[in-house]
């Protein structure tokens, strides 16, 4: 990638969401939910956003949700799901109007070479108790609805 684009990235790819969002009637996204062996959680760290996410995106025409997160958490977190994953909520985010957000939990995965471009900064697995001081609201909720019992939630 050129030097000039990896520069604007950071402005470009949020104006151009911000757009779509505003312009699409309604958006759905998928976010995973994945553990490694010792039950630490992957996290990824965007170059246009602030803060450590559970990884995933949106869902393109044509394309069913699950398929979505595979493709998303290949790219973003370098993992493919084996199996199913299970779905743990789906969640409005009023942080853009009328977007939704899938969120599942993957049990079992393999890793491969994560291609996103310059998209994500870092990834990585983070034990549940030593979790980023950056992570977001919304995925510290997730992750407590996920393995701390708290009641999962309609909104992100």
């Amino acid at each position: 990638m050129t030097q000039w684009r990896t520069r604007l990235e950071p402005v470009i790819t949020p104006a151009f969401r911000t757009w779509w969002r505003l312009r699409r009637a309604m958006t759905l996204g998928v976010r995973g939910i994945v553990t490694d062996r010792e039950g630490a959680v992957l996290l990824v760290r965007h170059t246009y956003t602030k803060g450590w996410h559970l990884p995933g995106g949106g869902v393109e025409r044509g394309e069913s949700a699950v398929a979505a997160l595979k493709r998303e958490l290949e790219e973003e977190g370098g993992v493919s799901p084996l199996g199913a994953p299970l779905l743990l909520g789906c969640y409005a985010n009023h942080s853009f109007p009328n977007d939704h957000i899938l969120a599942y939990r993957v049990i079992e995965w393999r890793p491969v070479n994560a291609e996103s471009g310059h998209e994500i900064a870092e990834r990585g697995f983070f034990a549940l108790d030593a979790l980023p001081i950056e992570t977001t609201r919304g995925t510290r909720r997730r992750l407590a609805e996920a393995f701390g019992g708290t009641p999962i939630s309609t909104h992100w």
